[in-house]
């Protein structure tokens, strides 16, 4: 059925719009759902957590009470030798280390000692008694009974005169007098309230000291707020939750927030008849501080409760997303109604001049005449002129139009290939340096087993392969190396470098490269200064260049090589200081423009299947801009090609990067891997100064970590494994006995190699670590730490392994 433009445009907008106010509804209501029962979840579990590490510490320091009433210094109660009771008070006060509250041993009508003073000594003058608990009240969670004041006849007469059974500590030392308080027959937890002695805060665990049927002594241990306080400090839960530790009556013990504080307060009333009918449940009130909330409750075992609570009205994640969606709600039906209104003031608008144009196309479309009235807008007046110039009007509208698109796509393809290109290096570099990594790590697997299999017995037949096993590992170790070089992570070991020498050194080298048919001309500048870079990679940097010099001159013809310093315009881009250029030129056909942007590119090659690689020029600007320069190109099709490396001379340190200024004379350089030999390994004398060290490997790759282990053990070593760092810092937190700690760099979890072996130096100053890695950034600022490189035969291991422990190293 036909519709006007009127109701089309009502349609539209509620088209349009309706679904997504209703979708945006219905996913804000379900993040508010979702969200909520999320946190309902996590306060449970975080309310259960709490409850056991409370239980576990109320019943650590019971079980401590238990132990010490099972004393055979107490099999004489009542009459214990002031001896015994010395040494008694003494393993009393062994156990409470690390612990905060104190001991005390208690008589009906004194204390007998009391680690909360100096060791063998009590007050010169009578204090008030310990508070006394009713075991039926005390175990109910009830407040416990108020404490007498000692009068002074009966302070004298207990100062001098023992009770039947006890012995007179009188004229050994002084003794704490108290009214007589009875004893409590049954083992309590008793509930928070000041001590009468201090007045501080504290709850008593009393353990009864029974023998021959009769209870003769209490032993009671304070339980200080402090300790539960940092209980729930420790857990860092958000500052927006309220966290309790309430005991057996309902006084808080300790609270986020407020601390300490709210100790010694009671809880709020619902809370305290909740508490006393189940041991766990979720409910709603309000805290202390008058404002709403949710929580969860849970009672340990031992009678006392943690409460983990949020706020009702902190927005989605603290359940008051159902206010958060009321202005969504609103703001929503105010946009349909203003859309629905626009669109009738709009239909209105145009359906004058619409009317006007089927009136004038349909004059058209008769052959007539065709007038272009003023219609009153814009849109329809060029309508009406377009339709007056007729098809051919349209047709060449059409063409511009197409011709128009067509050169903004190109120029969006050409902008988007320019932007690209650095990523898709960039990219390539981080590929290749993860690809050598891992194999890396598969070459270590591998040679680390065939030099197991050689130190089998039945070695000697498997000469042969294992032999190509460990020249297959050398190549491979070199193909990392190369593709490390490329991108731009390859371990570099920078010296000072006299380029007058050196490169005065490498001519005759690079004339073998291009062959007899090519001439070398080498022109240095007098004051060429020197740069700190690897000779190494110096030098394969010119031969890669040199290469690419005689493929593309079939062999025939000269090159040049010029070295001086490079001009202001040469390095306006990079930092400032002075730099040396050198420049290698050919008289070669010269590169299009289109493939002389991408030459540098990693893998990008014109040559043959089997003829390149596309990794030589990678590798030239990898070096450069490793040692804090760049490398550039230019080339003019029939003029010939010249690639030039700018390099930072030897005192520009603000362009070199730290792996330059460190040196491969700092002791966190990386070691050079000897090729692996393939014949059967002699046994090192100094193989048995490693039997018995105790070696912690940390190798998150698991083929790798087992084989690591075994040939340690070969070694007669003691190995603890660990896949990561945070596994490592629990070995070694366990008291496990550590010599030395054998670590890879990159790891997975919180922290890699250099920073756990940081960590354990710390923990333990002077502890060897050996650290193993293909490379990594964080190790070129390193200085401290031996490190291996990927993939390190076992002798490098051992050797670096003996050479960190001070121990005789060689083969």
């Amino acid at each position: 059925m036909p519709l006007p433009i009127r109701s089309r445009l009502l349609v539209l907008v509620l088209s349009v719009m309706l679904p997504g106010i209703i979708a945006a509804l219905w996913v804000s209501w379900q993040t508010w759902t979702e969200e909520r029962d999320a946190t309902v979840r996590h306060m449970r579990d975080s309310t259960r957590a709490l409850s056991m590490v409370v239980d576990k510490e109320l019943a650590r320091r019971a079980g401590i009470a238990r132990v010490l009433s099972l004393s055979q210094i107490l099999d004489n109660a009542p009459q214990i030798p002031p001896d015994d009771l010395a040494m008694l008070e003494l393993q009393s006060r062994r156990a409470m280390q690390g612990l905060s509250g104190w001991v005390e041993l208690n008589a009906p009508d004194r204390t007998l000692f009391s680690t909360r003073l100096a060791a063998g000594r009590l007050p010169e003058t009578p204090l008030a008694p310990p508070t006394p608990m009713r075991p039926a009240a005390s175990a109910a969670g009830l407040a416990p009974l108020p404490a007498v004041a000692p009068s002074p006849g009966l302070a004298t007469a207990a100062a001098t005169t023992a009770p039947p059974g006890l012995p007179n500590l009188a004229a050994s030392r002084p003794v704490l007098v108290r009214e007589a308080v009875p004893l409590i027959e049954q083992a309590v937890i008793g509930d928070l309230g000041p001590d009468p002695a201090t007045g501080q805060l504290r709850a008593q665990i009393v353990q009864p000291i029974e023998r021959g049927g009769q209870v003769w002594l209490n032993m009671t241990i304070a339980v200080l707020p402090q300790e539960l306080q940092q209980i729930i400090d420790g857990q860092r839960l958000p500052p927006d939750w309220t966290a309790t530790i309430m005991d057996g009556r309902g006084t808080i013990v300790a609270r986020h927030p407020g601390g300490l504080s709210y100790a010694g307060r009671p809880g709020t009333d619902d809370i305290r008849r909740l508490i006393a009918t189940r041991d766990e449940a979720q409910f709603e009130s309000i805290n202390l501080d008058g404002k709403p909330v949710l929580g969860y409750f849970s009672k340990s075992p031992q009678g006392w409760t943690v409460i983990t609570a949020v706020p009702r009205d902190s927005g989605l994640g603290g359940l008051g997303g159902r206010t958060a969606l009321q202005p969504i709600a609103v703001g929503a039906l105010l946009l349909v109604l203003v859309g629905m209104f626009g669109a009738l003031w709009i239909s209105r608008r145009i359906s004058g001049p619409i009317h006007a144009l089927s009136e004038i196309a349909s004059e058209l479309r008769a052959g007539e005449p065709v007038r272009a009235p003023k219609t009153g807008m814009l849109e329809c007046d060029e309508v009406a002129l377009a339709l007056e110039d007729a098809s051919s009007a349209i047709r060449q509208g059409r063409s511009e139009l197409e011709d128009r698109v067509n050169e903004a796509i190109d120029r969006t393809r050409e902008a988007e290939q320019l932007s690209s290109r650095a990523q898709r290096i960039a990219a390539l570099g981080r590929l290749t340096g993860g690809v050598a990594h891992d194999f890396n790590n598969l070459l270590g697997v591998i040679s680390n087993s065939a030099h197991l299999i050689q130190r089998s017995p039945h070695a000697e037949s498997l000469a042969m392969p294992i032999g190509a096993i460990m020249r297959s590992v050398d190549v491979g170790s070199r193909l990392t190396q190369h593709l490390l070089r490329v991108a731009g992570r390859q371990p570099v070991h920078p010296q000072a470098v006299d380029l007058r020498s050196t490169l005065g050194e490498m001519k005759e080298l690079l004339a073998t490269v291009i062959g007899k048919r090519m001439h070398l001309t080498m022109t240095m500048a007098p004051d060429l200064p020197s740069v700190r870079v690897d000779p190494s990679e110096l030098e394969l940097a010119l031969i890669n260049i040199a290469l690419n010099a005689r493929d593309a001159t079939n062999g025939v013809g000269e090159i040049a090589l010029d070295a001086g310093r490079a001009s202001p315009g040469d390095v306006k881009d990079l930092a400032p200081g002075e730099y040396v250029a050198i420049s290698m030129s050919d008289r070669g056909p010269g590169i299009p423009e289109d493939i002389l942007a991408r030459v540098f590119e990693p893998f990008f090659t014109t040559k043959q299947v089997g003829k390149g690689t596309g990794l030589g020029l990678s590798q030239v600007l990898g070096f450069c801009v490793q040692a804090g320069g760049t490398a550039r190109i230019a080339s003019q099709l029939g003029a010939g090609t010249t690639v030039t490396l700018l390099l930072p001379a030897q005192g520009n340190i603000a362009a070199m990067p730290p792996a330059a200024l460190a040196g491969d004379t700092a002791p966190g350089a990386l070691l050079r891997p000897a090729p692996d030999r393939p014949e059967r390994p002699r046994e090192d004398p100094r193989a048995n100064s490693l039997a018995g060290a105790r070696v912690l490997l940390v190798e998150d790759n698991e083929e790798l970590n087992r084989v690591t282990a075994s040939l340690l053990r070969s070694f007669s070593c003691q190995v603890l494994s660990a896949k990561d760092a945070d596994e490592a810092l629990q070995l070694f937190g366990s008291g496990a006995a550590v010599d030395i700690v054998l670590s890879d760099v990159v790891m997975p979890g919180s922290m890699n190699g250099q920073a756990l072996a940081r960590e354990l130096r710390k923990r333990r100053p002077g502890l060897p670590v050996v650290l193993i890695s293909g490379y990594s950034e964080a190790l070129t600022a390193e200085s401290s730490f031996t490190v291996l490189r990927k993939p390190a035969s076992p002798a490098q291991i051992l050797d670096a392994l003996r050479r960190a422990m001070g121990l005789p190293t060689g083969m």
